[in-house]
């Protein structure tokens, strides 16, 4: 084989397996777009496919091949990595409130200690 062939040959698979660890490491919580730019669609298995569990849904890329370039995450997975992504959010936000809460009732006490400085000083 060509030094040079082989050389093309060995980055380009470089190339995909680089690609394919991009999508792996970006497939948490509900897909919004496929690396390829492609859009996500809600695929349902119908009946007449083969397969165990017909009915089973799947975020899909609409230009989906086998070939662990596009998003087909199920649905169960999704749905479950994006509940715990919220859920994660609204108790920040929780945290964040309590913390503006405490703020105020600190800056309350300070104003009061500060007005009572002043009027008996």
């Amino acid at each position: 084989m060509d030094p040079a062939e082989e050389r093309r040959n060995s980055k380009s698979q470089k190339d995909h397996i680089n690609m394919q660890s991009y999508l792996s490491d970006s497939e948490y919580g509900i897909p919004r777009r496929c690396p390829c730019g492609g859009r996500i669609i809600d695929e349902v298995r119908r009946k007449d496919d083969y397969d165990t569990l017909p009915g089973k849904r799947f975020f899909t890329c609409k230009n989906y091949e086998a070939d662990g370039l596009h998003y087909r995450q199920p649905w169960v997975i999704g749905v479950q990595e994006e509940i715990e992504r919220l859920t994660k959010r609204v108790e920040e936000a929780e945290e964040v409130m309590l913390g503006a809460s405490n703020l105020g009732r600190q800056l309350d006490r300070l104003e009061v200690a500060t007005l009572e400085k002043v009027c008996f000083d």
